[in-house]
């Protein structure tokens, strides 16, 4: 099995703010974010760690590391075979954790069964927490079979990107509570965040206020914003029911830039550019509201434990 990624300590389990350096490139003109500075990584690195980032995730696209953060991989595992390499290089690498697209979601269960079998091995093999990632053109792409797969791995691990289920799955048609209540068996296994926000029609779009202006055909009708409030609290709470000591949580900024096939075409509106903390929260707060949920309770459920009471009964008022 694989675990949630841990730093050592003996703290209460608790979030980490991350950056996916993806959401630096193809910025709209007049972003915060100097793109000159991502050829530079130890200045990059430095203003990350001084607008309050804890680690940085790294694509092929994404350039060099920092010398200043930790940083996570990213990466994709298309037949078992390969899963051995790709968790060694980046475990070589000084990876903290990796983030994997697994398969294709054209597999029949045993053939998703021998993929996870390779993935959680090679990740216990090189002591490298590896998170699944619930995305589209995967094995996970779809609730139901990832659900499934919990059942077979209890010890998976998983990358919660929130936006492909919203979309591809359209969560908000139906009872929502039912919808929150079937994802339980993800949310306890969730160790990284993409914090990426989707409608019922676009896997991308605005989180300002003003989300009711936007045109119905892109956003829906459905109110996005309260609905990943209540899939990130879902999460957070499922992580510090299942977490040790030490467990730390990611919560990575994460948006797609344009030349990627996965990024949906939408008006230049919805071209957000988080450059920092201070720029995510000119436009684009994900992960000052996710972190802050997360540590409330994990506050909240330190004060339980010094007292003698369960730490997990209050965790509704997350």
């Amino acid at each position: 099995m694989t675990d949630f990624f841990n730093d050592g300590t003996r703290d209460e389990p608790k979030p980490q703010v991350w950056l996916n350096l993806d959401s630096l490139h193809d910025l709209r003109p007049g972003s915060r974010w100097p793109e000159e500075l991502n050829a530079q990584p130890a200045e990059r690195g430095g203003r990350f760690a001084a607008d309050g980032f804890e680690g940085v995730q790294l694509t092929r696209e994404s350039g060099p590391a920092s010398p200043v953060l930790p940083h996570c991989g990213l990466d994709r595992i298309s037949e078992p075979a390969k899963a051995e390499a790709v968790v060694a290089r980046h475990a070589e690498a000084g990876k903290r954790c990796l983030t994997v697209h697994v398969g294709w979601g054209w597999e029949d269960d045993a053939s998703a069964d021998r993929l996870v079998e390779a993935v959680l091995a090679a990740s216990q093999r090189h002591r490298l927490p590896v998170f699944i990632e619930t995305h589209r053109a995967t094995i996970t792409q779809d609730v139901w079979r990832t659900v499934r797969i919990v059942r077979s791995f209890p010890g998976i691990r998983f990358n919660g990107d929130f936006s492909h289920y919203y979309c591809g799955q359209e969560l908000a048609y139906g009872a929502w509570p039912a919808r929150l209540a079937g994802l339980a068996p993800i949310f306890e296994r969730v160790g990284f965040l993409h914090g990426r926000i989707a409608s019922s029609c676009c896997m991308q779009v605005p989180i300002d206020p003003d989300w009711a202006t936007r045109p119905r055909l892109a956003c829906g009708h459905a109110d996005y914003l309260a609905h990943f409030r209540d899939l990130w609290t879902g999460t957070m709470r499922g992580f510090l029911r299942s977490a040790a000591p030490g467990g730390c949580a990611g919560f990575c900024a994460r948006i797609a830039f344009a030349c990627l096939p996965l990024r949906a075409g939408f008006p230049p509106r919805v071209r957000l550019s988080p450059g920092g903390k201070r720029s995510l929260r000119a436009g684009a707060d994900l992960p000052a509201a996710g972190a802050r949920l997360l540590r409330r309770g994990a506050a909240r459920a330190a004060r339980r434990r010094a007292k003698g009471k369960d730490p997990r009964s209050k965790l509704r008022g997350i």
